[in-house]
């Protein structure tokens, strides 16, 4: 048994070494040197953009074991393309009080001022703190500790690259997490056995809807516009869908609405359609969390009933 935080990697940029372009090749043994760490894993060594969701519930269930075995909470490593969705994928998923947390780096090993081995330490830290306990999947990155649900990146390359709406959860300060909000988290979802394909497709100007037409999926994700509005043909398409469609706004801030638009491919248009609203929920997080519930058999409007709201 131990009590101290487990580390694995899946990749990304703070694994990346190599003359001119890199490319991952370091492992986490590499990367955890100097930390006091418990259990050490190399899960994957990818980038961030080619992470799978079977490759993702693989790390759940190494995590999930640590955790069960005794860890104090559980370290994640990949690279930040895509560490938004994974960060909630995981929120969505973990049973556990003791932490999950995910981090990576904006700068390759090789550069000036390579962010990698601070966002490290500072996850690892943030993992074993009490005061994480209870507090879900959590992003910890330049100095700042992020919650799931609110996280996105906001910047291609900048080492501030993410923020999170209102502001973040809280910060690493003289090497221990300090939060600004008390713990407060929704029931884990049960882990899927495997999870239908679900696009995810932005609503745009002069869009006939022609290509939720030919998708034969498990469900579907549409990207809108303002408070999720699509065009007419849009909205005739969501009718005839043969799955699920879930409606969130493009915009990047704001939730969607349900009742104060009415004219054709408004919102209480789509929701009379049988489309659901995604609320607070970013587009890539409810295509994640879309694929969660079908993978869950869990009742879609439901799901995100309880998932879209502010809390």
């Amino acid at each position: 048994m131990s009590s101290q935080v487990a580390v694995a990697s899946l990749g990304g940029t703070i694994t990346m070494t190599g003359s001119g372009a890199v490319s991952p090749t370091l492992g986490a043994q590499d990367l955890v040197q100097g930390l006091e760490v418990g259990e050490i894993a190399t899960l994957a060594t990818i980038p961030g953009a080619s992470l799978t969701f079977t490759t993702l519930l693989d790390a759940f269930d190494w995590a999930d074991k640590q955790v069960a075995q005794g860890a104090a909470g559980v370290v994640i490593i990949q690279g930040t393309d895509t560490l938004e969705e994974t960060a909630y994928f995981f929120d969505c998923l973990w049973p556990h009080e003791e932490p999950i947390v995910v981090t990576g780096a904006m700068r390759h090993p090789g550069l000036p001022g390579a962010d990698g081995p601070a966002n490290l330490a500072a996850a690892v830290a943030v993992a074993g703190a009490h005061n994480s306990r209870g507090r879900g999947a959590l992003l910890v990155i330049n100095d700042e500790i992020h919650a799931a649900r609110w996280v996105r990146k906001a910047h291609s390359s900048l080492p501030s690259a993410f923020e999170s709406f209102p502001g973040p959860f809280g910060l690493q300060v003289e090497g221990s997490p300090q939060y600004f909000h008390p713990a407060h988290r929704q029931p884990a979802l049960p882990r899927p056995r495997d999870v239908p394909t679900v696009p995810l497709i932005e609503a745009t100007l002069d869009d006939d809807g022609a290509l939720l037409d030919w998708l034969n999926v498990g469900g579907v994700v549409v990207a809108a516009t303002g408070a999720g509005h699509v065009s007419e043909g849009m909205a005739e398409a969501i009718s005839r869908a043969r799955f699920p469609v879930v409606v969130a706004t493009r915009t990047g801030a704001g939730t969607t609405f349900r009742n104060t638009y009415g004219f054709t491919g408004s919102e209480s248009d789509l929701i009379k359609r049988g489309a659901v609203m995604a609320g607070w929920l970013c587009p890539r997080k409810a295509r994640v969390l879309l694929r969660l519930a079908l993978g869950a058999a869990r009742p879609v409007e439901d799901v995100f009933a309880d998932r879209g709201s502010v809390f």
